[in-house]
């Protein structure tokens, strides 16, 4: 890829020159294209859909349901098994609520990990709460990574939803998640997975993979925020019920209470959805497609090796997920709290994360609540590496105080 070119389509970078952005994980830059997408349905089309007898929002619907096809085509599963929804906490809320809640029965058993996010883990705390189901965690090596074996000696009839990330925003593994859906399907159990940090950064097969909920946000794939998907196998869909309930999600309603609700999806998108945004998310599965995910796959590996073996090689760094594939790269500089550490790397102008990263009960399994985060997307450059690596080695040569002052 001509990462020269790429860069070029982000004015984030020509904008903040000496930024060295390495969170992506949390959000991702926005091309030109996604920008003019969102300005132009603001400056030219801004009117609602579904709804008006115009020929502008003929239009305008019909554009908000080419995208729905074309997020099925990226995803690889049908149009009507996509639901737009405000973002991957939405989509998986709306699975544990919408499905888990009205399938799970006391003794009943919910499959995840101690690595997950919260919005992947505290819907289903909670389902299990109303319902008097049960979390069951499946083991974890120190290093974050999941056995197979392991995975399927948790697997009985008493697991009904397996609920797990593909990519762990903090430790960046791969999951075998094709697999592990094939052995939830062997005990009757549905799979709801995370793809939040995977969808973004490698091909995505709904249907070749056998999922049966997928949850992502446009915000972390270079779209714009306030918008997510949840793809849904349409059997499945029909039997999840929606947690708002409103304009556009129903057909009709009686005096008498009664609800007949719109055929899936629409009986899950209540009221005006965010229209424009939905558009522009479009237009960043565009860009991301013309770009290839292979492609964008294989560029970002390349780096996380390159920066990968620099940040081993620091003796001052306790490194704790070296060999993870994804583009994340998890640390704490020796005797440096990783808050300290991040602000340093700020006076560098470097952006990283630092905290529990929203998995609180990680510390469980890498042995610490805190770290340094840094996250790759495939606009960043070897030369960036460089100066974070640089800086990183700087780091534990100053004291907490003297590097904030």
């Amino acid at each position: 890829m001509d990462l020269k070119k790429i860069r070029a389509d982000f004015p984030m970078f020509e904008n903040n020159p000496e930024l060295i952005y390495l969170d992506n994980a949390a959000t991702t830059f926005k091309p030109w294209p996604v920008i003019r997408k969102l300005e132009e349905f603001y400056t030219l089309k801004s009117v609602n859909i579904h709804r008006g007898e115009y020929d502008l929002s003929f239009k305008v619907s019909e554009e908000y349901d080419q995208t729905r096809e074309k997020v099925a085509d990226f995803l690889n599963c049908q149009s009507r098994e996509v639901v737009f929804t405000y973002g991957a906490s939405a989509s998986l809320n709306l699975v544990a609520f919408g499905y888990g809640r009205k399938i799970l029965k006391p003794g009943d058993v919910i499959l995840t990990t101690e690595a997950e996010h919260a919005s992947g883990i505290l819907p289903w705390f909670k389902v299990a709460e109303m319902t008097g189901a049960t979390i069951r965690y499946i083991p974890q090596g120190s290093d974050g990574q999941i056995d197979l074996k392991d995975y399927e000696a948790c697997l009985d009839k008493k697991v009904k939803v397996v609920a797990i990330a593909q990519v762990s925003n903090v430790l960046g593994y791969h999951l075998p998640i094709q697999e592990m859906a094939a052995l939830a399907h062997q005990v009757g159990a549905v799979i709801s997975v995370d793809g939040a940090q995977s969808v973004p950064h490698m091909k995505t097969d709904f249907l070749g993979w056998d999922l049966d909920f997928l949850s992502f946000s446009s915000h972390k794939m270079c779209g714009p925020g306030g918008v997510g998907v949840l793809a849904g196998k349409y059997e499945l869909l029909q039997k999840t019920d929606p947690y708002f309930y409103g304009g556009g999600a129903n057909a009709r309603f009686y005096v008498d209470g009664s609800i007949e609700l719109q055929e899936v999806p629409l009986r899950f998108e209540t009221g005006t959805p965010p229209i424009g945004e939905v558009l522009a998310l479009g237009a960043a599965v565009d860009y991301l497609s013309d770009l290839g995910m292979d492609n964008i796959q294989k560029a970002e590996y390349e780096l996380r090796q390159y920066a990968g073996a620099k940040l081993a090689a620091l003796d001052n760094v306790i490194f704790y997920n070296p060999n993870a594939q994804a583009g994340i790269l998890t640390f704490n500089v020796k005797g440096v709290f990783s808050q300290d550490a991040a602000s340093y790397l700020n006076t560098r102008h470097i952006a990283v994360r630092s905290g529990n990263h929203c998995a609180k009960i990680l510390d469980q399994i890498i042995g610490v609540g805190d770290t340094v985060r840094a996250s790759l997307y495939f606009y960043n450059t070897k030369e960036e590496i460089d100066r974070f690596i640089e800086a990183v080695a700087d780091t534990s040569l100053k004291s907490s105080l003297d590097f904030l002052f």
